[in-house]
């Protein structure tokens, strides 16, 4: 069999090859219709990879006159919708309705599955979608491209599609030097550095990827098992440090998620991998009583100076030492926890990680003062890091009161600290604005989690 499929495979590639010469004169736009005008399956492979091929030589201005051409020629017609839609209202066949959709489709969602045709086109076609993001911030019509991306995206990286994966410090280098190059919240500093974070039994790390993309990480969390919950960074990541026998852990401590491709922005996966993760070390290690993150803040700096509060603390977080910041510690966690309940953008919790964690049904435990004193965790939040507890009794709960009420679950300790924070000109709400399915979704692929 497997000489039987080499046989075949270097006469497609000699076809493909034969093919493409007479392709090579012919311009974008002509690959394009041509690909979806196509009824042949090895020509219209023979088209995918030649547009494919041709887009990945192109220069910036190329590529962006190509997403022109997908905007303008391959849109939707408004004027067959309104004709088909005035036929389903009068006969409700399957003909009809099948008229409706494929006039509702534009025939750019045809292109793309039609690329993706080709062998290792998914992961050429996230790279293409990380292009058109960019192009997007000053031409707003190419925004009308990314929602047919996003629509094809959501079905071909739904989670029934992702495998997940524990990578340790036995997985191929390709993949650990990939977790190095994304990890996006506490950098990896070296080899060394990644070997702490994977080889000792009380660490452990998980991603999920994609069977067209098995190279690529799509995101992934690094957890820490723990006894007790841990109230700073630094702990986590000292390089001297006894390890612990991972059936002494009573606690999973998930200190790092950190979403992998540019091109999939918006297509969440992290709700799926701390369930899953969630569900996996259950099983291995059943004596866990406690799945808590140790995450950041990163818009609370930021918030601090739009309210002008806190100026003393944003001082300390400019000098950094830890005199100046442990002066300010109570201020700290007193403005940290009444920005995490009571601050909010279109309705929703201002910070983005906040977001994404309340949404899954997580409550705010802790907030920690001097949690993260790197250069970075000072810029963004003066230091300071939250626990998010998954009570695994109470998520389903704490996640329908977030999503038809905006109430964020906290722990008493947190609110009293955000009551003695409450300036009297602007109490916290006591009845929030509903938040949106949209607004909840919104930046939770931010690679701060």
């Amino acid at each position: 069999m497997s000489v039987l499929a080499d046989i075949l495979g270097t006469l497609f590639e000699r076809r493909y090859a034969a093919g493409s010469d007479k392709l090579a004169s012919r311009s974008m736009a002509e690959l394009c219709r041509g690909l979806v005008s196509s009824q042949g399956e090895v020509s219209g492979v023979s088209f995918a990879r030649a547009i494919l091929d041709r887009y990945a030589g192109m220069g910036e201005a190329d590529r962006r006159a190509f997403f022109r051409f997908l905007a303008d020629e391959m849109d939707i017609d408004p004027d067959a919708i309104v004709s088909a839609t005035e036929v389903v209202r009068q006969d409700k066949s399957a003909a009809a309705y099948a008229r409706l959709m494929n006039a509702s489709e534009p025939a750019r969602q045809e292109l793309a599955r039609r690329l993706n045709q080709v062998p290792g086109a998914t992961g050429r076609l996230v790279a293409m979608r990380t292009d058109l993001l960019r192009f997007s911030q000053d031409d707003p019509d190419l925004a009308r491209i990314d929602l047919d991306f996003r629509h094809l995206f959501a079905s071909w990286f739904n989670r029934g599609f992702l495998v997940l994966r524990p990578v340790n410090w036995q997985s191929p280098a390709n993949i650990l030097e990939k977790i190095i190059a994304y990890e996006a919240v506490h950098a990896i500093r070296s080899w060394d550095d990644l070997r702490r974070r994977l080889e000792p039994e009380d660490r452990r790390c998980f991603a999920f990827f994609h069977p067209s993309m098995p190279d690529e990480p799509l995101i992934f969390v690094e957890v820490a098992l723990t006894e007790g919950i841990p109230n700073s960074i630094q702990k986590v990541l000292a390089e001297e440090r006894d390890v612990m026998p991972a059936h002494s852990a009573d606690t999973a401590v998930f200190y790092s998620i950190s979403n992998c491709q540019a091109g999939l922005a918006g297509i969440s996966f992290g709700n799926s991998l701390i369930k899953q993760v969630v569900a996996d070390l259950s099983r291995e290690l059943p004596h866990l009583k406690s799945f808590v993150t140790l995450s950041p803040m990163p818009r609370f700096a930021h918030w601090l100076a739009e309210e002008g509060q806190g100026e003393a603390l944003r001082a300390a977080a400019m000098v950094g030492t830890d005199e100046a910041l442990k002066a300010q510690s109570e201020a700290a966690r007193r403005l940290a926890a009444r920005y995490l309940i009571s601050a909010k953008r279109n309705g929703a919790p201002y910070d983005p990680v906040a977001r994404f964690h309340l949404n899954n049904g997580a409550l705010v435990h802790d907030v920690h003062a001097l949690g993260d004193v790197s250069a970075n965790g000072l810029q963004q939040s003066c230091g300071v890091l939250v626990n998010y507890l998954y009570d695994l009794d109470r998520i389903e709960a704490n996640h329908e009161a977030f999503a038809t009420g905006g109430k964020v679950a906290a722990s008493r300790a947190v609110e009293a600290l955000a009551r003695q924070a409450e300036p009297a000109q602007k109490p916290i709400p006591q009845k929030p604005a509903k938040v949106t399915p949209e607004e909840t979704r919104s930046e939770v692929d931010e690679p701060t989690l």
